[in-house]
């Protein structure tokens, strides 16, 4: 009896790891690699973020002192403009700019947007001639500055340098499928149509090549943003 148990146990036991073995499905070295990719980039691109932030705000520290003035010294408010934006895969942060605008300037967006209905395009609302900003922050957003202060959000990690802008909240729940895409990596500090005519695209036409970036951007293609977005922010093209 003993003998027969033990050879009933052993080939009990041998079956029941043949059984196991079968419903085991062996890891995928394909997606195992192209995750390991993933991270590697994802490395690369923080470790560029972190040392193009730093010698952004390194650099440019004299134009942020003197900004800072000019907003403090010309109208009533605070010094930063702190707006929750969205970034990738909908986590929410606190995006900094210069203020450039009145302090009751959100108080007045619902009657702007009442009466000038032509200033919405898709989902965005956006004036040639608003009135609520400031004659220094007109200055400051015709070259960018305003959007400086945002070398902090990248050196924290809540944004990168190269990416689709990050969106408002109130834009988003308006999306589509199809823009909802731009939420799939991590928001930037430049991106394709910043530098190809910002707000003077509409709304379409910046989702357009917001895709366009996800699907196709190379390393070089990058390089060519970030090249670009010197011209863009000299001459002011599409900034109010």
């Amino acid at each position: 009896m003993n003998g027969l148990a033990t050879v009933t146990e052993h080939e009990f036991t041998g079956e029941r790891t043949r059984s196991l073995s079968v419903g085991l499905t062996p890891p995928d070295r394909s997606l195992l690699a192209r995750l390991w990719v993933l991270d590697r980039r994802a490395g690369v691109r923080r470790a560029v973020d972190l040392f193009a932030a730093a010698a952004g705000l390194l650099v440019l520290a004299p134009l942020l002192v003197l900004a800072a003035a000019a907003v403090k010294l010309t109208s009533k408010g605070p010094l930063f403009y702190g707006h929750e934006r969205l970034g990738q895969h909908g986590r929410a942060f606190r995006m900094l700019k210069f203020r450039s605008m009145f302090v009751d300037s959100d108080q007045q967006k619902s009657r702007l947007v009442a009466e000038c209905m032509d200033a919405v395009s898709g989902v965005r609302f956006k004036l040639k001639k608003d009135p609520r900003i400031t004659t220094v922050g007109r200055i400051l957003r015709k070259f960018s500055i305003d959007e400086l202060p945002q070398l902090f959000n990248v050196f924290v990690g809540d944004m990168t340098l190269i990416g689709p802008r990050p969106p408002v909240r109130e834009e988003v729940c308006l999306y589509d499928a199809r823009a909802m895409r731009r939420l799939e990596v991590p928001q930037g500090l430049t991106c394709w149509w910043q530098v190809k005519g910002r707000s003077d695209l509409s709304f379409e036409q910046q989702v357009a090549l917001d895709l366009d970036y996800i699907d196709r951007a190379t390393a070089v293609d990058q390089l060519k943003i970030l090249l670009a977005t010197v011209p863009a922010v000299l001459f002011g093209r599409g900034a109010y």
